[in-house]
């Protein structure tokens, strides 16, 4: 399941999110959004997880929980929209 990850720090790295998700189950893939010309982060990224009962328990667990100094948003990430 790829999960949104939103109102993260801006100093959260890709491994920060793999360990802290990383405590629900399997961590398949990690990715920060970054700004393509500054390459600052945009406060946002997506964690996929290999399980989707182990991905769900870590949206109720870590939803509007404080990560770092910030209360992160977390939720099913939606489909990406096509485009035009």
């Amino acid at each position: 399941m790829n999960i949104y990850v939103g109102n993260i720090s801006y100093n959260t790295s890709e491994d920060d999110l793999k360990e802290h998700f990383g405590r629900y189950g399997e961590v398949v893939d990690v990715r920060i959004i970054t700004d393509r010309d500054s390459g600052r982060s945009k406060g946002f990224g997506f964690v996929e997880m290999s399980d989707d009962d182990q991905a769900k328990e870590a949206i109720e667990a870590l939803d509007s929980k404080d990560f770092m100094g910030r209360d992160i948003r977390v939720n099913e990430a939606r489909p990406r929209e096509p485009r035009s």
